[in-house]
């Protein structure tokens, strides 16, 4: 492949919450159309509790697995009650992206203003992998793929792209 080749990924996403079901996630169906329209493919797509310990076991798996490319999770990232996505997810990277996070929250500044410190969003490479943890909301999701992970995600972007590093992707 050249590098101005468009390379599609396969991209599993994670719904953190205690009351949603696939009939009513919107923000896990807004990735999901986001990353398709873009081009990649969705490798999985689910929704667990608000409980570290599954969802650690699922992204765990998920980035065990060799056909999984990217993960992105929504929802927990909070601070209240059960919100424990980030420390569910940041054992798990080999190394975190803090830019990720900190772009996030600037962005997030420009639509929420000062409610966006609330924000623990969170990206990161473990078993190359790419994580990404975005907060629950609908709004989240389109600023987090469409701002940030989209690109990063497109081989074609320059100077530089997450896409390229990504090991598995020449053995494809």
């Amino acid at each position: 492949m050249s590098d101005t080749e468009f390379r599609p990924l396969n991209i599993a996403v994670l719904t953190v919450s205690d009351s949603r079901t696939l009939e009513d996630d919107t923000s896990g169906q807004t990735l999901q159309e986001r990353l398709t329209e873009a081009g990649h493919r969705l490798a999985d797509r689910r929704i667990v509790p608000d409980d570290i310990y599954r969802i650690r076991a699922v992204v765990s798996a998920w980035i065990a697995d060799p056909e999984v490319d990217v993960v992105i999770t929504t929802g927990g990232t909070g601070v209240t009650g059960r919100d424990g996505t980030p420390e569910a997810v940041s054992v798990l990277l080999d190394k975190e992206l803090e830019g990720f996070g900190e772009l996030f929250r600037m962005l997030s500044w420009e639509e929420i203003g000062s409610s966006s410190l609330q924000s623990r969003a969170l990206g990161g490479v473990a078993n190359g992998t790419y994580v990404f943890c975005l907060p629950g909301s609908t709004g989240a999701c389109r600023t987090g793929w469409d701002k940030l992970i989209a690109t990063q995600l497109d081989s074609r972007t320059r100077p530089c792209n997450l896409a390229i590093l990504i090991p598995r992707l020449g053995e494809r």
